[in-house]
């Protein structure tokens, strides 16, 4: 009997839950483009519930909700803020500027929360003395490069307020908002106060297929609701995958503290396994970077040992693996990636192949 692989590569692999099946079957329809769907303005009335915000805005994915953000809080040719290592900046093809005409400067961001020092020196609220005005401030939480950090209530507090005294507007890149406010102990709409606007994905560790929303002001919106047609976003009976959504916001945010739990147990093992490798006081949410630097073998060589034993890992740097919980990953299967990580470490300090049968 074969066994199936465990995928640690990402909680982008989840699939929908029974519930998210029968409620997608069963979804009242409509044109969301021209009268609206009543599935789909259920799912963003429960966004705006549970963000704190005025409206929301459905869109087909995380990477679409941070352009149009962009798009609809500035204009061409100003620049944004983000922190180093941001997903807008390093993982959305270049959108900022190929798309949006704007430029974007990235901050030092220990575990992920912008440095004040550079915030402060780097807002610009007009064009003068040769700089750029800055359009917006983003913040990313939680931190995915930076191994699912969360930036403390007290630094986004800190970030806003700077922000706002140079008249600046902040969005929040919450793709695992709910992870996020898990960490920190509180609602997602205390996340989310620290943000003009907020956008989140209802897949990944939610665990629905597909869709992001844009929470925010009425009138940031509207005009997000025009960009979101300029660039493609406009669905139909965009209800049929808005349903699972709702399931997802309903049912699925309690159990992140699961994910959580086996992704410090994963830090933990690797640590015992080699301090270098992990340190579980950095896990906070569903993350786990494999520091691999004190290591001859580059890290496709041990995903690629990995993946023979039936474990699936990102290398997201030559010398980083990236390992995510999510709702498929048991407590056996945290063991069964821990007991291939000992293996592969084994052969690799003895000098065996990557390749080399287990």
């Amino acid at each position: 009997m074969t066994t199936s692989p465990i995928d640690l590569r990402s909680d982008t692999v989840t699939l929908p839950t029974e519930r998210m099946h029968e409620a997608m079957a069963s979804a009242p329809l409509g044109d969301d483009s021209r009268d609206g769907d009543p599935t789909v303005k259920r799912l963003e009335a429960l966004g705006v519930e549970r963000t704190g915000k005025e409206a929301g805005l459905f869109l087909p994915s995380g990477t679409m909700a941070n352009l149009v953000a962009l798009l609809a809080h500035t204009g061409r040719g100003v620049e944004v803020l983000v922190s180093a290592g941001s997903h807008i900046s390093r993982t959305e093809m270049g959108g900022v500027a190929g798309l949006a005409s704007l430029f974007h400067r990235e901050l030092p961001a220990p575990r992920g929360a912008i440095d004040l020092e550079a915030l402060r020196e780097s807002l610009s609220p007009g064009l003068a003395h040769n700089r750029l005005a800055t359009g917006l401030v983003a913040i990313e939480t939680s931190h995915n490069d930076a191994g699912g950090t969360v930036p403390s209530l007290e630094h986004m507090g800190a970030v806003q307020k700077l922000a706002r005294e140079r008249g600046v507007p902040v969005h929040i890149d919450g793709a695992r908002l709910f992870n996020a406010a898990h960490a920190l102990g509180v609602p997602a709409s205390r996340v989310a106060s620290f943000g003009d606007s907020v956008g989140f994905c209802v897949s990944k560790g939610l665990s629905a297929p597909i869709g992001s929303l844009l929470c925010g002001p009425a009138a940031f919106i509207d005009r997000a609701r025009a960009f979101r047609r300029m660039v493609g976003g406009n669905l139909r009976q965009a209800g049929v995958v808005a349903a699972a959504g709702i399931v997802a916001l309903e049912e699925m945010i309690e159990r992140l503290a699961e994910d959580h739990r086996r992704a410090k147990e994963l830090a933990r093992g690797l640590a015992a396994l080699d301090q270098s490798f992990s340190d579980p006081r950095d896990v906070e949410t569903n993350i786990v970077n494999v520091d691999l630097s004190r290591h001859a073998r580059p890290s496709p060589e041990w995903a690629l040992a990995l993946k023979e034993r039936g474990i699936l890992v990102g290398p997201t740097k030559p010398k980083r693996i990236r390992l995510l919980t999510h709702r498929h990953i048991g407590d056996g299967d945290v063991e069964r990636a821990l007991s291939a990580f000992r293996e592969v470490h084994a052969r690799f300090a003895g000098g065996t192949p990557a390749h080399a049968a287990s």
